[in-house]
């Protein structure tokens, strides 16, 4: 089982990595639209630090993340667009206030007790699921900004290279593939899945029982791209083996929460490899 020092010290790097990318932006630059409809630069790293603070709030206060979780029920699809959006500010207060963010959250994540539970949406997790959701979410985000300005500058098509960081969305891609199907209002699958995963220098991570009869094969980073969302199935190198596996590679879902507004497929570049 993966070390929850493990997943902190690898959020770390993957906040640190971001954080290169969006301090060596030009002011204006922030107001720049991203993939994510209706959200520029800005909103994704008012997203992050917003995601941060909950998260911390949930493992120094339980009683106070739910009673402000109480607050989002009559708005279950439009809370986390008004969060990032009222979280807005000048670039540099953006960032002071998500650096501090993200370093208190890791203070708070290893000081919770062993065995305890955070609340969250949806269902209490362990701070090690906490911090792997983190992880996701960051490199989720740090996407959508290096696809943004992919084109124009070295250091965000560096950004999109995989890395080994990518194990943990990954590994939580698979453990969501029951949640994908709930989510949607679908049953979940009854049969077991398979995932096996290519990384670039010729590596294979394996997910679930050999002989499955729902079998997912592809690259890692597509894997990755799928379940965040972060690009539609027609346009990633996954394959699906079994009638529930074809059915989840649409429906793919790692983080918690309604439906997301999934991407269209795209007519240039297939993947941000």
């Amino acid at each position: 089982m993966v070390a929850l020092s493990e997943v902190l010290a690898d959020l770390h790097d993957e906040s640190e990595a971001l954080d290169r990318l969006v301090s060596s932006l030009p002011t204006e630059d922030w107001s720049r639209p991203t993939p994510a409809p209706g959200w520029t630069v800005a909103h994704q790293i008012s997203h992050l630090h917003w995601t941060d603070s909950v998260a911390t709030r949930a493992a120094t206060n339980p009683q106070e993340f739910l009673e402000r979780l109480s607050t989002t029920l009559d708005d279950p699809y439009g809370f986390v667009d008004r969060a990032a959006a009222e979280g807005l500010a000048p670039p540099d207060e953006l960032l002071h206030r998500w650096r501090e963010g993200r370093a208190a959250l890791a203070a708070a994540l290893a000081a919770v007790p062993p065995g305890g539970k955070l609340p969250w949406f949806g269902t209490a997790m362990s701070p090690l699921s906490s911090a792997t959701g983190r992880m996701m979410e960051t490199w989720a985000h740090g996407q959508d900004i290096a696809d943004t300005f992919a084109g124009e500058s070295e250091l965000a098509r560096a950004h999109r290279l995989p890395t080994d960081r990518l194990r943990h969305v990954a590994h939580l891609g698979f453990r969501t593939i029951g949640h994908s199907f709930t989510s949607h209002g679908r049953p979940a699958p009854v049969q077991p899945f398979r995932v096996e995963l290519s990384t670039v220098d010729g590596a294979l991570w394996t997910y679930g029982p050999e002989g499955a009869p729902n079998r997912i094969a592809g690259p890692v980073l597509d894997f990755c791209l799928l379940v965040t969302q972060r690009r539609n199935p027609a346009d990633l190198a996954l394959q699906a083996a079994g009638d529930e596996a074809g059915e989840w590679l649409t429906l793919a879902q790692a983080f918690a929460g309604p439906p997301g507004q999934k991407r269209e497929p795209q007519k240039g570049e297939a993947t941000a490899r």
